[in-house]
């Protein structure tokens, strides 16, 4: 009995082992997959996201590139309307300068919405965002036609436009860089046409309106046209800013403590200073040396041609030679074109070839600005170092046509404007070169870092020791960035 009971016993603990180890063993098994599980997860989240780099993109880049053309491509034919209000007493009591303030304004309160833009981008979407614009729009040319002293000009023409157009620039132009990579700069080329190709278009055509059917109704005309055309491309773009994980923060000060985010905000606002004055500037200069005011028309749409015309070439380049190199080369060369063709330009032959040429690459500041900015600042901080852009950028478009008309009443001639144009382009092709060479060390210090612990199988030296090039040795040599 004894023994049986002391058997009965030994079974039993034996049973009790045995489920213990397979509840251990269960167990054992249960701790690496949850770890994994959790590893898995971890990783899906430190995951970068990639973007199509094309597809449904090709429709978001040609919805950009329309609504360009019916923001910025309207506004270049304000050259247009800049003429008119010159030829004749339109607004009693107004002057040249207020007139040139106008046309700045817009531009500049297009930039300084652009935190309220991004803001409404946060809280209610793109598209809400894009709707609002056209609105604004619609309703700065309706109220324009119904102007009848400067300051309906100022509030309506200026500020009003300037709003809407601030709204769609702000919702659209992160878009193209979202949906492609090896070819984000050629996206944003195309895109950054339309506004060439809206100011070719609806130079010549607000003229004629003007002369047809008079200035009231060639604004009602326009603000339609804006509405249909830009409320239908709202409604078929799509952003990516889920997939990016995009902060979307209007104001982020933690950017200006970075050294090339201060670079590239020092080469737009001379890039600006230099594309305004030659924008609004070139129709009347051809009227200062002896042409007509159609004459005049005609060099400012060829003007916008020669942007159209340049944009896209300067974004395929721009990917298959670097961007910043693209970029501050194509800056630099549109200064010396100022400088040594339009300085001496008193022909309508030499002024449409500077048109062409010049415009190819008076524009590059817009083709280049998201593509640049994603390179050095990163697809996660772009809409915030964008939206800090504008802002910074609204200083330059407002004061830069009055600066170049007061430089030319000087003594009745644009030389020391286009001067001022041409040295404008080349401090900020200057500016960007050094923030070039600020992001060839980066990718010396990454290259460095990913080959560390490689260790040379003859001299058993670690190759992957962080080295960096001297800052004037950076300068000077060739490297796709």
């Amino acid at each position: 009995m004894e023994v049986s009971r002391g058997l009965e016993k030994m079974d039993g603990e034996l049973r009790r082992v045995d489920r213990g180890s397979s509840e251990i063993s269960v167990a054992n098994e249960g701790v690496p997959a949850g770890g994994q599980a959790k590893e898995e997860e971890l990783s899906d989240e430190k995951k970068e996201d990639v973007p199509p780099d094309g597809g449904y993109g090709w429709v978001c880049v040609a919805c950009v590139a329309v609504i360009n053309a019916h923001t910025w491509g309207l506004n270049s034919s304000y050259a247009v309307f800049l003429a008119y209000y010159l030829a004749g007493d339109v607004f009693p009591g107004a002057t040249p300068l207020m007139y040139a303030f106008i046309g700045g304004l817009s531009i500049s309160m297009a930039l300084i919405v652009s935190p309220i833009g991004t803001l409404t981008t946060r809280l209610y979407g793109t598209r809400t965002t894009l709707l609002i614009g056209v609105v604004l729009e619609a309703a700065s040319f309706i109220a324009a036609s119904f102007a009848s002293k400067i300051w309906h000009l100022f509030l309506s023409q200026g500020i009003c436009f300037g709003w809407g157009m601030g709204f769609q620039f702000v919702g659209s132009v992160v878009i193209a860089p979202q949906w492609f990579t090896t070819r984000r700069s050629l996206a944003n080329g195309f895109a950054a046409a339309g506004s060439g190709i809206g100011g070719l278009v609806y130079s010549l055509s607000t003229q004629a309106m003007i002369k047809s059917i008079g200035l009231p109704w060639a604004f009602r005309t326009l603000g339609i046209i804006a509405f249909v055309v830009n409320t239908t491309c709202a409604l078929l773009v799509r952003d990516r800013n889920k997939q990016i994980g995009s902060t979307q923060l209007s104001f982020d000060y933690r950017l200006f403590k970075r050294p090339q985010f201060l670079g590239l905000l020092a080469f737009g606002f001379f890039s600006m200073l230099g594309y305004v004055v030659l924008l609004f500037s070139l129709p009347n200069y051809a009227r200062t040396v002896g042409m007509t005011a159609s004459q005049g028309s005609i060099i400012g749409a060829v003007l916008n041609l020669g942007q159209a015309m340049g944009r896209p070439p300067t974004g395929y380049f721009s990917d298959s030679l670097g961007r910043l190199n693209m970029a501050a080369s194509m800056t630099g060369l549109c200064g010396l074109l100022c400088l040594v063709v339009w300085n001496f330009a008193k022909s309508f032959g030499v002024l449409i070839f500077f048109a062409i040429f010049g415009g190819s690459v008076a524009g590059t500041y817009w083709a280049v600005v998201a593509p640049v900015t994603t390179e050095v600042m990163g697809i996660v901080d772009l809409s915030s170092a964008l939206s800090i852009t504008w802002l910074v950028l609204a200083l330059p478009t407002t004061f830069a046509e009055p600066i170049g008309l007061e430089i030319a009443a000087l003594d009745g001639k644009y030389t020391g404007a286009i001067m001022f144009t041409g040295f404008m382009y080349l401090g900020a092709a200057v500016i960007l070169w050094l923030v070039r060479a600020w992001k060839i060390g980066e990718q010396e210090e990454k290259e460095a870092k990913a080959g560390s612990g490689v260790v040379d199988p003859v001299s058993g030296a670690d190759t992957g020791m962080p080295v960096k090039s001297p800052f004037s040795k950076r300068l000077i040599m060739w490297r796709k960035v």
